[in-house]
């Protein structure tokens, strides 16, 4: 639960205007939350968690940068942080959230788990989101390929419209495998773009060294 790159990319693509408040929604070590705390600097950031070990290190992540003033932790799940927030509302929701389906070897597994406890996450995590957005908000996700639809469907049923929708390739003739979308209330046409993250193998893309230049010392 370190850096990896989906946490990393979403961080470095999420956009808004000038949001006052910020929730990062299953933070981890807390990525994500600082990207978006050095990039908005008047932004009260609270982060959720649900790994103690992960919300640990976040807290001390946190505690040693200079944001610590607008970064909260919570070590609980979203479900049960709204239970006691319930009337706390955000400009802007992030999620990276966790895809347990990808590490199971069993095809069997796999169908089983995307049937019940994927797809009650994903319900749960979006009604969430549609209920503790502002009017103005927005949300962000990155989500693998396959389930795409299905979170789309359910953003539809809750009155989020998909605003933006990046498909990520590991290389320029490969497929997609994740995508990274942007969900408000206001219905606009949807912008479809493409990122592409190595050159070659090994090498990264001048795309990606860009994007993540100013986060990423060796950039």
């Amino acid at each position: 639960m370190k850096i990896n790159t989906d946490g990393v990319l979403l961080g470095a693509f999420v956009d808004g205007d000038q949001p006052k408040s910020i929730l990062d929604i299953g933070t981890g070590t807390g990525v994500i939350a600082l990207m978006l705390a050095q990039r908005f600097n008047d932004a009260q950031i609270d982060a959720v968690e649900i790994d103690p070990a992960a919300a640990q290190t976040a807290e001390t992540n946190f505690a040693n940068s200079p944001f610590a003033e607008r970064l909260n932790i919570y070590p609980i799940g979203f479900e049960q942080f709204f239970e006691q927030y319930h009337d706390k509302k955000y400009d802007l929701i992030v999620s990276n959230p966790p895809f347990f389906i990808n590490s199971l070897k069993s095809p069997e597994a796999k169908k089983e788990l995307a049937k019940h406890t994927d797809e009650d996450f994903f319900r749960k995590l979006i009604v969430a989101i549609a209920r503790h957005l502002t009017v103005d908000g927005l949300c962000w996700l990155i989500i693998p390929l396959s389930i795409a639809d299905f979170v789309f469907y359910l953003a539809s049923e809750n009155n989020l419209c998909l605003q933006k929708r990046i498909n990520i390739k590991s290389f320029e003739d490969s497929a997609p495998h994740r995508v990274i979308a942007c969900f408000g209330f206001e219905k606009v046409s949807t912008d479809i773009s493409k990122f592409i993250i190595y050159k070659s193998a090994g090498i990264y893309s001048e795309e990606y060294m860009k994007l993540l230049q100013p986060y990423f010392i060796a950039f």
